[in-house]
């Protein structure tokens, strides 16, 4: 392993990295609050360590208030913000106010260490939130825009039957939509790699808004779920085709036709066509099914109820009831034609009971300690139940809206809709 390689590999969230990096923190906090050694029978130093503790408690109350604004109050985010998030966004600033007060106060050497706390005070609560998120695995997954070499369909098969499967990049065109979609990532198991491959199970995959196709393998480590099961299935796996159906991080064209892009055209139609030209895919669409996460999961939902004949089962992370962009006005306005009525018929419950969905299975997830969502997953499987659907329910223990429930939900439930999948092929 190179040096270069060794340094993208590096673990973001291992204790053994992180906590002696937090100690360091705090210690370096510690040494720019108190004061020197010679000065700590001096009144005015300590009054200057009165001076630097109110700043950065007050700064961190202050940024605690804007927490809850944002986040209980306006919705900003579309989620709660976690307690651990707030904690170290409280710490983060705090330690900025100290790093302030000690670069203005201290002499030459207070001075030196204040201004190392200030990216300090940015690095070590970002790692720390990394951890409740479980986003970025490795220092490789936050600067590589695109960690996964690009799909060689001319390559020659493998001679025995790999050991692993192989996730790549590949560009699947918007031939019908027009969607400008970025790059997909696939997962091809070992049985897909061999000469003569039998016809498998797909299953289409949507990381969260905002977010990228890569997302459910780097931070959901979907493909060593995937490896798993092929490991015990003498190398037979669904075929994971992680798709875009966004076309830009920040962009949410809600999964539907619209004047922000043919997104249902694109991944009901375009990416299909792509995966039965160039892929081992079976024909049979009741073994096509669906995974996703957040935004991605309420999509999932939308295709697999308004689209019961092409997808047999769904997978659906910490969905939403219906799609939707800050709010049902606005929704309605970006992507319905103004109609707030047909906003509310491409909720998935409403598509449910227009379409039934007998025959088919879906697993709804949510963190345990993330209560909309919870909501959103029983009242999703209630409706789906009674529209004929064998239902699972399940929760991520201790977790939230984050990749931490991610990770739970593909290792417990992808490998029981890949058996599913399997299962309707006969």
């Amino acid at each position: 392993m190179s040096p270069t390689e060794w340094l993208l590999a590096t673990q973001l969230q291992a204790p053994s990295k992180l906590v002696p990096v937090d100690i360091a923190f705090a210690v370096l906090a510690v040494v720019v609050l108190l004061p020197g050694l010679r000065h700590t029978r001096s009144g005015s130093a300590w009054r200057a360590v009165r001076l630097r503790a109110v700043a950065a408690v007050g700064a961190a109350v202050a940024v605690l208030l804007v927490c809850w604004v944002l986040s209980d109050v306006l919705n900003l985010f579309g989620v709660a913000l976690s307690p651990v998030t707030r904690m170290w966004v409280a710490i983060a600033t705090a330690a900025l106010a100290l790093a302030v007060t000690g670069i203005v106060q201290g002499g030459r050497g207070r001075r030196v260490l204040a201004a190392v706390l200030v990216p300090a005070a940015l690095l070590v609560p970002a790692l720390g939130v990394n951890v409740e998120f479980a986003k970025y695995p490795t220092l490789g997954t936050v600067v590589q825009s695109d960690p996964y070499p690009a799909l060689d369909l001319h390559a020659a098969p493998a001679a025995a039957l790999p050991a692993h499967g192989e996730v790549r990049t590949v560009d699947i065109p918007g031939t019908r939509s027009g969607f400008p979609a970025r790059p997909a990532v696939v997962y091809l198991p070992p049985a897909a790699l061999v000469r003569d491959p039998a016809r498998l199970p797909i299953v289409l995959a949507f990381a969260g808004q905002p977010g990228a196709p890569s997302d459910m393998f780097t931070a959901g480590q979907m493909g060593t779920v995937l490896d798993a099961y092929a490991a015990a299935h003498h190398g037979s796996a669904p075929i994971v085709v992680s798709v875009d159906q966004l076309s830009a991080p920040g962009r949410n064209p809600m999964c539907v036709d619209s004047t922000l892009g043919k997104s249902a055209t694109y991944v009901t139609e375009d990416v299909p066509a792509w995966i039965a030209a160039h892929l081992p895919a079976t024909p049979d669409r009741h073994a096509w099914g669906l995974v996703g996460f957040s935004q991605g999961a309420t999509c999932a939902m939308q295709f697999v109820t308004a689209h019961p004949r092409s997808f047999g089962a769904a997978l659906a992370i910490s969905s939403e009831l219906q799609p939707i962009d800050q709010n049902p006005r606005h929704s309605a306005d970006q992507a319905f034609g103004g109609s707030v009525a047909r906003w509310k018929a491409a909720a998935p419950i409403a598509q449910m009971r227009a379409n039934g969905l007998g025959g088919h299975a879906l697993w709804l997830t949510a963190g345990s300690a993330d209560h909309q969502f919870s909501r959103n997953a029983r009242a999703l499987g209630s409706a789906a139940r009674t529209a004929g659907a064998d239902t699972v329910v399940a929760f991520a223990p201790g977790s939230g809206h984050d990749w931490n429930t991610v990770q739970w939900s593909l290792r417990t439930e992808l490998p029981h809709e890949a058996d599913t999948l399997f299962g309707a092929i006969g």
